[in-house]
C-alpha cells in the first residue's frame, strides 16, 4: 500500500511540472516538525544518529548549495518530501553557526515547469556582478527534465539554472532568463560548482558531463562560456558532484588546485565514494594528472563531498561535507521516518610528502562543542581483549589511541552491544592497512553489498606510531586516523546502540601509548 501512494505521489508531482505555468510546483505533504513545535520523541527514532545532520522526515542525498554568510553555514540538500526514497527532487535548507547544531528552514527551491531541482551550489555576489543585489545569495543548480528523460527521443534533458536570495537564502527567485546553460548534447550534465577566480576576476563553475568534468568561466553568472574538459580517457565510471579550488599546502606558501569529483561506481571497496586530484588552474583549464586519482575516504559512506563556500578559514584550509551512504543500498536502509544522514562536517588541508600532495581529513574543532565527560585509558601492552568502555557510559562516544603495534600485530577495536552485534575498527601492520569489518553489525540483510566483505584503507605512509580517533554514533562509524592521513566512513544498523568498547591484538600485541574514551552529545537538544 505504502508503495502505492508513493508512486501516485510521485505522479502527481511530475504531471504538475507541465500542468502549470512558471511556477514552483509544491508537494502538498510535508509534515516535518518546526523548531517551535517539537514531538516528545524528536529525533529518538532507532537508527537516529544524534550528532550528525539527518532530515527530520523522509529523502535526503547530497549536499548543495554550501555558503557562508553573516555568521550563518548554509546546508541545502537533495530532498523528496513526499516519501523515504529519491523522488521529484527540491532544495531543503537548513542553517547553523558552527556547522554542528542545525536548525531546519522551509525548502528553498521547488520544481517547476523546467524540471526537477537537482544539485548544485551557492555564491555570495559581494560585487553585484549579477545585477541582483550586493551580497546576493546566487544559487545555480541542475534542471532535469523527467518528460524528456521518458520520452527517449532526446538526451538534452539536463540543463543549468540560477536563482537569487537578496534575504539570506529564506527566500529564492528564479532567474526568468533560465536555462542559463542549455544542454550541449550531453546525457549526464549536471551539478555545478561555483568558485569566484580572484586572479582572473571571474566566476568558475565546474560541473559533471558523465566521464569527464567540464569547466565554464563567467563575469556576472548569467552568461558563461564553456573553457576546458578534463577526464580519464577510456573511464566508464559516471562522474558527479565536482568541486574545484585553490588551497595553500601546508607549512607553505604554495598553492595548488583541488579537484574534487564523486564517482557511481567501482570505488575502492564497492559502489560510491570521492575522490580528488591535485594540479593547477590557469584561468581556463585544470592541469593535473588524470592517472593520479587520489581518494577522500576510504570507507563506502561519503558521497558527493563538497566544500562550502565563503566560509572564514584560512587559505590552507577548507571546510567540507558529504552525504553518508551509498547508491548501492541508500533506499533501502532500514529506517523508517526518514533516511540519510551527512558526514561530520571536516576541515581539509593539503600536504606535500615524498614530492606527492595529498589532502588531510580532520572533524571541525567546533566538534568539541559536544563533547562531554571525557576518560582517560592509561599506558598500557594489550596482548588479549581488554574492556576500555566505562559501565553505564552513553553510546554516544568518541575514542582517541595513540599505539605502537608489533610488526606481525593486527589491532582491533570491537564496538559491541549486549545482542553482540558489533563492528571492528582496526589497523594490520603486515599488510599496512586500516580496516572497517561491519559485517556482523546489526541489521546486514536489506541488500546484498551492505556487508559482503570487510572494508581496508591502504597506509602509504611510515609512521612510528598510529593514532586513531573513533567517532561512534547510533548509525556511523567515522575513523580519523593520524592526524586524517586516512579517513573511512561506514554507516551501521545495529539493533541496540554499541556500548561496549574493546581493544585486542594479535601477533606481538600493542602498546597504547595515551588515549581518552569522550561522552558525546546531542545536536538537536
Amino acid at each position: 500500500m505504502k508503495i502505492f501512494i508513493n508512486i501516485i505521489m510521485f505522479l502527481a508531482v511530475t504531471v504538475g511540472l507541465h500542468s502549470c505555468k512558471n511556477a514552483d510546483v509544491k508537494s502538498p505533504t510535508i509534515t516535518a516538525a518546526t523548531q517551535n513545535d517539537k514531538p516528545a520523541d524528536y529525533y529518538k527514532e532507532q537508527h537516529r544518529n544524534q550528532f550528525h545532520f539527518s532530515p527530520e522526515v523522509n529523502w535526503m542525498n547530497d549536499p548543495n548549495g554550501m555558503v557562508y554568510l553573516d555568521g550563518e553555514y548554509h546546508l541545502f540538500y537533495q530532498y523528496y518530501p513526499d516519501s523515504t526514497v529519491w523522488g521529484p527532487m527540491h532544495w531543503a535548507h537548513a542553517v547553523s553557526s558552527d556547522m554542528i547544531h542545525w536548525k531546519h528552514l522551509p525548502i528553498a527551491l521547488y520544481p517547476d515547469t523546467l524540471g526537477y531541482i537537482f544539485s548544485g551550489s551557492a555564491v555570495i555576489d559581494k560585487n553585484n556582478t549579477a545585477g541582483f543585489g550586493k551580497d546576493a545569495m546566487v544559487a545555480m543548480f541542475t534542471y532535469h527534465d523527467i518528460h524528456g528523460e521518458r520520452s527517449g527521443s532526446s538526451i538534452t534533458f539536463q540543463y543549468q539554472g540560477i536563482a537569487y536570495s537578496t534575504d539570506k537564502g529564506r527566500t529564492f527567485t528564479k532567474y526568468e532568463g533560465n536555462p542559463v546553460i542549455p544542454n550541449p548534447g550531453i546525457k549526464d550534465f549536471r551539478d555545478p560548482k561555483i568558485i569566484w577566480d580572484e586572479a582572473n576576476s571571474q566566476w568558475v563553475m565546474v560541473l559533471a558531463a558523465y566521464d569527464k568534468a567540464m569547466f565554464y568561466t563567467s563575469k556576472d553568472l548569467k552568461a558563461w562560456e564553456l573553457a576546458s574538459e578534463f577526464g580519464i580517457v577510456g573511464d566508464t565510471r559516471l562522474w558527479e558532484c565536482p568541486d574545484l579550488f585553490p588551497i595553500k599546502v601546508k607549512g607553505s606558501e604554495e598553492t595548488k588546485w583541488v579537484l574534487i569529483t564523486s564517482i557511481q561506481k567501482e570505488a575502492p571497496n564497492g559502489g560510491t565514494a570521492t575522490g580528488y586530484f591535485v594540479g593547477d588552474w590557469d584561468g581556463k583549464q585544470f592541469i593535473g594528472n588524470t592517472k593520479n586519482q587520489k581518494w577522500l575516504d576510504y570507507g563506502t559512506d561519503n558521497y558527493a563531498a563538497v566544500t562550502w563556500a565563503d566560509a572564514p578559514n584560512p587559505t590552507d584550509e577548507k571546510s567540507l561535507i558529504g552525504w553518508m551512504s551509498n547508491w548501492q543500498y541508500a533506499q533501502v536502509v532500514p529506517t523508517e521516518k526518514w533516511r540519510s544522514a551527512m558526514t561530520l562536517p571536516r576541515t581539509i588541508t593539503l600536504h606535500k610528502e615524498n614530492g606527492e600532495y595529498h589532502l588531510r581529513s580532520l572533524p571541525v574543532v567546533q566538534s568539541s562543542k559536544i563533547e562531554k565527560t571525557k576518560y582517560g585509558i592509561q599506558p598500557k601492552k594489550i596482548t588479549e581483549s581488554t574492556v576500555l568502555s566505562k559501565e553505564g557510559i552513553i553510546p554516544l562516544q568518541k575514542l582517541d589511541l595513540s599505539l605502537v603495534p608489533a610488526s606481525d600485530a593486527v589491532v582491533s577495536i570491537r564496538l559491541s552491544n549486549a545482542k553482540e552485534e558489533y563492528t571492528v575498527v582496526g589497523y594490520n601492520a603486515v599488510s599496512k592497512n586500516y580496516f572497517i569489518d561491519r559485517t556482523h553489525s546489526g541489521k546486514v540483510d536489506f541488500q546484498k553489498d551492505f556487508a559482503d566483505k570487510i572494508h581496508y584503507a591502504p597506509v602509504d605512509y611510515n609512521t612510528p606510531s598510529i593514532n586513531m580517533t573513533i567517532f561512534i554514533d547510533h548509525a556511523a562509524i567515522e575513523l580519523f586516523a593520524d592526524y586524517g592521513r586516512t579517513a573511512m566512513t561506514d554507516i551501521v544498523f545495529p539493533t541496540e546502540p554499541y556500548d561496549k568498547v574493546e581493544i585486542n591484538s594479535s601477533g606481538g600485541g600493542v602498546k597504547i601509548l595515551n588515549g581518552s574514551l569522550t561522552e558525546l552529545g546531542n545536536i538537536w537538544r
